[in-house]
């Protein structure tokens, strides 16, 4: 996982690889999106040329993430870094799953 500060001060991207055996299948991306919807942030989730809103379960199942999968996660707004730093426990966890 990598964390870097762009230009704009609530502006947050965090790289964080997802790590579950089964990827970003249903239950993963509802949680996910449930997780992201607590906070006031935008937030989206890149992989390749792709982008998607990750508050919207049916946007993150599109990106098809698999084991081993690096996403590029882009937040802004006041509670960005809390957000993106909630989510990257998240995956760390392996979504409850393994």
């Amino acid at each position: 996982m990598s964390t870097s500060s762009a230009a704009k001060p609530n502006r947050v991207v965090r790289d964080i690889r997802i790590v579950n055996t089964l990827g970003l299948h249903a239950r993963p991306a509802s949680q996910l999106a449930q997780l992201a919807a607590r906070y006031r942030a935008d937030i989206h989730i890149r992989k390749g040329g792709d982008q998607v809103n990750a508050k919207s379960i049916m946007g993150i199942i599109t990106l098809a993430a698999g084991q081993d999968t690096m996403l590029r996660f882009i937040a802004s707004g006041p509670d960005a870094e809390e957000a993106l730093s909630a989510i990257g426990k998240l995956v760390e966890d392996k979504f409850g799953e393994d």
